[in-house]
């Protein structure tokens, strides 16, 4: 009798782990377009050195982890997401101020701005990030990341998803001592 294999799969913390860092990604991508296009040049957006916002990775996993169960409820999952993720980042704005003395980002001069760290506008667009995210673009990218996960071997997955790990834990750290220096 044959034995059949197995395939061995990441687990969820794993998996969590890797939608951090693709998501992180991708937010470092879109605010960096968002400021080519109101700047007119690039600029280096971001607390690390490397090409990721973490701010967008811990969001998009507090969505798939808390706010999952809303996805066919726009209205709650608007409402939710909108006060959740202004109040997250008026935390990350306050935490990053008082560490290191400095601003990543400043909407003093936005209407209805809260101290300047979050605002009626970054409100809407939390709500509406996360509709469209939960709706649209987790589900497109769950899919093909699923498909492309099936055909690379187990230890490559997990290789590369600690190297990635190792790299975030240094820049980090380089990242804490470059501002507080």
């Amino acid at each position: 009798m044959e034995k059949v294999k197995s395939k061995i799969r990441l687990n969820r913390t794993q998996i969590l782990l890797m939608y951090f860092f693709i998501f992180a990604f991708l937010g470092w991508v879109m605010e960096t377009l968002y400021c080519i296009h109101t700047l007119g040049y690039f600029t280096k957006r971001g607390f690390l050195y490397g090409p990721i916002c973490p701010i967008y990775g811990y969001g998009a996993l507090m969505l798939i982890l808390f706010l999952y169960k809303y996805r066919k409820n726009n209205f709650k999952l608007f409402f939710y997401s909108a006060i959740i993720f202004s109040t997250f980042e008026y935390i990350v704005s306050y935490v990053l101020e008082a560490l290191f003395g400095m601003y990543w980002w400043n909407y003093t001069n936005e209407p209805l701005n809260l101290n300047g760290r979050t605002g009626a506008f970054y409100f809407f667009i939390w709500g509406v990030i996360a509709i469209i995210f939960m709706n649209h673009i987790y589900p497109f990218l769950k899919k093909k990341i699923n498909l492309i996960l099936a055909k690379i071997p187990y230890k490559v997955q997990i290789s590369v998803l600690y190297s990635f790990f190792s790299v975030y834990i240094v820049d980090t750290i380089s990242s804490f001592v470059r501002y507080l220096a």
